[in-house]
């Protein structure tokens, strides 16, 4: 079982372990299908099997694990049918977050959308003057990768719904790792424009929100995240 990061406070000890385990689902860490123990993750994660066991009955909930045993779990994988009517629902979450964010976010939450927009733009430079194939050009993917992940999160923030924030939350960690395979595999299959093009897509629905467009937030933000979720899809099934 691949190494989880170790905990050493003792302080909520169950939230910790929750947030660790399910930061391995989303990253990859922990691959979707991949069965391990309660007394594996403690034994990663430095601390007792009881606050483990709390985190894995959340992440229960969650749908990111799938009980096989008393003490064992499996990491939550969907066949394409579920995969497809699960982006669907994620499609309009993430369209109505958009709409709320046009609606109601402030300068300064639109200032860091911005910023972070802006360093993504910086690494759009370095990608193109890199070598195609390298690990540099993997390393800087992801880097782009995880700032726009981290933009949709502050559109999310932005909503000021704390109820489709903590929904948007779950439907994150069903595919971020994939979002970030299937981009890489588009970039060494064909080459960098998909990076270009996801880029500009952020930066519209980024303008629409800033000027207050509510329905072209929306729009935008449907489609976009159409496209993506079509993407990796595809990518889990065919690559």
């Amino acid at each position: 079982m691949s190494q989880l990061p170790r905990l050493t406070s003792p302080a909520t000890l169950g939230d910790q372990a929750y947030a660790a385990i399910r930061e391995a689902i989303v990253t990859g860490t922990l691959k979707r299908g991949e069965k391990v123990t309660e007394r594996g993750l403690a034994e990663s994660l430095n601390i007792s099997a009881t606050p483990v066991r709390e985190a894995l009955r959340r992440l229960e909930q969650d749908r990111l694990v799938e009980r096989t045993g008393p003490r064992t779990v499996r990491i939550a994988k969907f066949d394409k049918d579920e995969l497809r009517e699960f982006t669907m629902i994620e499609d309009v979450l993430r369209a109505l977050s958009a709409r709320l964010a046009a609606e109601k976010s402030t300068a300064a939450q639109r200032r860091e959308m911005s910023n972070c927009l802006e360093k993504a733009y910086k690494l759009r430079g370095d990608l193109h003057n890199g070598v195609a194939g390298s690990d540099e050009e993997r390393h800087i993917v992801i880097e782009i990768q995880q700032l726009m992940r981290h933009f949709h999160s502050l559109v999310d923030q932005a909503s000021g719904n704390a109820t489709l924030v903590q929904m948007l939350s779950t439907v994150d960690a069903f595919g971020s790792d994939e979002r970030q395979s299937s981009v890489l595999a588009q970039v060494r299959g064909e080459d960098r424009k998909v990076v270009d093009e996801r880029f500009k897509q952020h930066r519209a629905i980024y303008d629409a929100i800033a000027s207050g467009d509510g329905d072209r937030a929306e729009e935008l933000m449907r489609a976009h995240s159409h496209t993506s979720n079509a993407s990796r899809i595809e990518t889990r099934f065919t690559g």
